[in-house]
């Protein structure tokens, strides 16, 4: 039997609003060992018929096949089918997409905004006719700021706090919904609440988001695109549209959200409402950025969280505690008490007093910080939050009755694709915390902490980039989040430290270990989900950066005021390693050179600049810090000995090949002294688990791993935490962040022993590096562009039995204790004497 399922296009499922170039893929499943795919035949069409077929194709490719018909229409759908033949016969399926505006038509909508004296979330809406049965209909929204949109008194889709984020005078986000099923013949309604985001805060705060060069009061514009028998009706935003102020009178993703729930427009989204005392919506210039379609999925709501304590403090004070730390608000349901106000303060930890910890340690915002207050009218109140959002584990009430309250986690949509489990109950629980906080930091793009930032500091997307896209759906959100950060140079020099950027004022430079996500992020993409484009898209910034960097060194050799931050002496509140930070700089320029040579050879483009490069830096670093008499990597002011030197030294191929094994070995013997304990910070612990196993290592890289004291990943779960922390000491600022939680990267490459050997797992290895340790067994999963592929193994006797599957398009090069083997699909198992030692790479 063969079927073909898991049809996407741009890596999404049926998408509605995809730019005119798109890429189609599906994915093979098989009773029939070793069944591969011979051809495929693709076709397009649209509700005229067939707009362009490939014919039989004689390729084994299945994964990012490009459009190459003639252009697409915009806002039009299409139905694709591919046919599908292989060694186990034929299949065939079918799906389908919706076009974005792909001719940059409007068809004349403008950006409206509120009435000039609203300070927060005004309401925009307009009333139209149906005539006819409606045969297709596509809702375009694009904002400054947010835009919560209602039709006929219902939400268009599940999507919350969009449409995405970007550099508003680079690009602009739009999105399109499918809303076909939603107009009849007849009249209806168009509403709009408009959230400032970062496009429009007006609180001031340390990144100057206030004052970037597009910030502007929100506003939106709206294209509604409906084709049935009475031909095309389009509705249009402009100055015919309605607005007048809404209930919410303050949003600022910082400080939080108000709310006066009497004064509601009950209905204020539907046809009959009466819009005759709300003013003309004023016309506005709206972001000046190149509009694009939202690539990257939606936000919505996720799990539904109950207290699990509530603490009276008072007679008007309680704490409302939740089982863990989530990114996301609060529900209230509060019963009629016209007048009265609700105020909640969320914290991710309990002061010593029992309050929820809402400060501003480090006083980056004016005045109030994760608040929210609502004001209650004479009738029972639903209410939470919509243009912000919260990281909290506890929530201060102050009011006169306890509403009830529920917790709402909120991220971006990113289904699991992977998964992790194993004979230790620690690294399982360090497993799924990590995943947890992942997904606490997706917001459009990998934001540092829900609580104090939710920036995109490209240094902490960088080093969480492989665990992201392991575990998580995330391909298209990092893909977006690759062009923000190209798009952060503006042309010239070096990127932002955060992306999007709005004209920061505080200067980072130079920072190449942070810079470094401009290709090492693409190229993890390319390496993980095997995307050529995003190559493509950040090549001429990604290129141009790296000269810039290259032509600043000194004597070869690079700075960064960005080191291995927060290594365990650093302040809880954050901090370089005590450190010669050139160690640090120079092996991140040499890893950004030795990505931009495999890059340029997948574009076809020039190479030996890169490798020239690559090499000189390697001298220099080799002359300047590498000891081969101690097997040490030194620098100026070290503290000692630095785990994080040798550690990044030795996962960039810095050291000549001759003294690699010398300098893991002293690593390793400093790990032992300091009694199984890691010293290093956010750059490095990403791959010192790795390197430790990669010579020879493998038990104290286990060790590492299960440790329980400070400082160690079983220190935050010894003391009750339920997501990853921002420092390693229990004084951490943030209990929200994921940037220490690399050693996931690990269990799935060397505990299971799943890792891509060419782009996309069109290779895989399955190796697992800890048989012979204390572990009795380990499984994991990945989700490929060709289907899942898994592996389990465990210990019988002196015996190792590992089952695999394998899907169709992927080969796997099995390494076991004296055994290798190449497989191809299917479902396999095999056996092997394990012996006493640790497999080394």
């Amino acid at each position: 039997m063969i079927a073909v399922g898991d049809l996407t296009v741009e890596h999404t499922v049926d998408p509605v609003g995809v730019g005119g170039d798109p890429r189609f893929g599906w994915v093979l499943r098989s009773d029939v060992p070793g069944a591969r795919q011979l051809s495929y035949r693709l076709t397009v069409a649209d509700r005229d018929g067939t707009v362009w077929s490939t014919g039989r194709v004689d390729s084994e490719r299945s994964v990012d096949v490009a459009y190459e018909g003639p252009a697409l229409k915009p806002l039009r759908r299409y139905a694709w089918t591919v046919v599908v033949t292989t060694t186990a016969g034929d299949a065939v399926a079918s799906g389908a997409f919706v076009t974005a505006v792909t001719d940059g038509d409007w068809r004349g909508a403008l950006f409206v905004a509120g009435p000039p004296e609203t300070i927060a979330a005004p309401l925009v809406r307009t009333a139209f006719e149906i005539d006819g049965e409606v045969d297709e209909a596509f809702l375009v929204i694009a904002a400054g700021g947010l835009a919560r949109v209602e039709l006929d008194g219902r939400p268009v889709d599940d999507g919350v706090l969009g449409p995405g984020f970007t550099d508003y005078d680079v690009t602009a986000q739009y999105t399109v919904v499918d809303v076909t099923d939603r107009l009849q013949p007849g009249s209806h309604a168009l509403g709009l609440e408009l959230g400032r985001g970062f496009y429009g805060m007006r609180g001031r705060n340390t990144w100057d988001w206030e004052r970037a060069p597009w910030h502007a009061d929100p506003c939106a514009r709206v294209l509604l695109v409906v084709r049935g028998a009475a031909g095309e009706r389009v509705v249009v935003s402009g100055p015919d549209w309605r607005t007048a102020s809404g209930p919410t009178l303050l949003d600022d993703l910082y400080a939080g959200e108000d709310h006066d729930a009497r004064r509601e427009r009950p209905g204020w989204s539907t046809p009959a409402y009466d819009d005759g005392e709300w003013m003309p919506a004023p016309v506005v210039d709206g972001p000046r950025g190149r509009p694009v379609p939202q690539r990257q999925p939606p936000i919505v709501e996720g799990d539904l969280l109950e207290p699990v304590s509530v603490t009276a403090l008072a007679e008007d004070r309680w704490v409302v505690s939740f089982p863990r730390v989530i990114a996301g608000w609060v529900e209230v349901a509060a019963d009629a008490d016209d007048g009265a106000v609700v105020e909640l303060r969320f914290g991710e930890t309990l002061r010593a007093d029992g309050t929820p910890n809402y400060d501003d340690e480090k006083g980056y915002f004016d005045g109030r910080f994760q608040t929210a207050r609502l004001t209650l009218a004479d009738a029972p109140v639903r209410w939470h939050p919509r243009f912000t959002w919260y990281g909290f584990q506890h929530v201060e009430v102050r009011a006169r009755m306890l509403p009830a309250l529920r917790a709402r986690v909120v991220h971006t949509r990113a289904p699991r694709t992977g998964s992790f489990s194993s004979s230790s109950p620690l690294l399982d629980t360090l497993h799924e915390l990590t995943v947890r906080t992942i997904l606490n930091n997706l917001h459009g793009l990998p934001t540092d902490t829900p609580k104090y930032e939710k920036n995109g500091w490209t240094g902490d997307g960088m080093v969480g980039a492989e665990m992201m896209l392991l575990n998580l759906d995330v391909h298209e959100l990092l893909a977006k989040w690759s062009d923000d950060i190209a798009a952060s140079r503006h042309g010239a020099g070096a990127p932002e430290v955060i992306a999007p950027h709005g004209g920061w004022h505080m200067d980072w430079s130079p920072a190449p270990t942070w810079h470094s996500a401009l290709l090492l992020v693409p190229w993890e993409i390319y390496r993980q989900r095997g995307d050529e484009r995003v190559l493509a898209d950040v090549w001429a910034d990604a290129s141009d950066y790296l000269r810039f960097e290259i032509a600043r060194a000194v004597d070869g050799l690079s700075d960064t005021t960005l080191g291995d931050w927060v290594s365990p002496e650093t302040d809880a509140g954050g901090g370089n390693a005590p450190e010669d930070t050139r160690i640090a700089a120079t092996a991140f320029v040499i890893a950004m050179c030795d990505a931009a040579a495999k890059m340029a050879l997948v574009l076809g483009r020039e190479v030996d600049e890169w490798r020239t490069a690559a090499s000189a830096a390697r001298r220099a670093f080799v002359r300047e810090f590498w000891d081969a008499d101690s097997g040490e990597v030194r620098g100026v002011g070290d503290a000692g000995y630095r785990q994080a030197h040798t550690v990044l030294a030795l996962a960039f191929d810095v050291l000549p090949e001759a003294d690699r094994q010398a300098a893991a070995d002293r690593l390793a013997r400093d790990v032992v002294e300091r009694g199984h304990h890691l010293s290093t910070g956010a750059l490095a612990t990403k791959h010192l688990l790795p390197q430790l196993t990669r010579y020879g290592h493998g038990e104290t890289a286990l060790a590492v791993a299960l440790q329980t004291t400070f400082p160690s990943w079983g220190f935050w779960v010894e003391r009750g935490a339920t997501s990853l922390w921002e420092h390693w000491r229990e004084e951490s600022r943030s209990r929200g962040h994921y940037f220490l939680g690399t050693l996931d990267d690990w269990l799935y490459a060397d505990v299971a022993g799943l890792s891509p050997l060419e782009p996309g797992w069109r290779r895989a290895r399955i190796a697992p590096r800890m048989i012979g340790t204390s572990l009795a067994r380990a499984d994991a999963s990945v989700r490929t562009p060709y289907g899942e592929l898994s592996v389990a193994w465990h210990l019988e006797g002196d015996e190792v039995v590992l089952a695999c599957t394998v899907p169709i398009g992927v080969i796997a090069e099995i390494e076991l204790p004296g055994l290798h083997r190449r497989i191809e699909a299917g479902t396999h198992e095999m056996r092997a004497r394990r012996g006493t030692a640790v497999l080394a790479g």
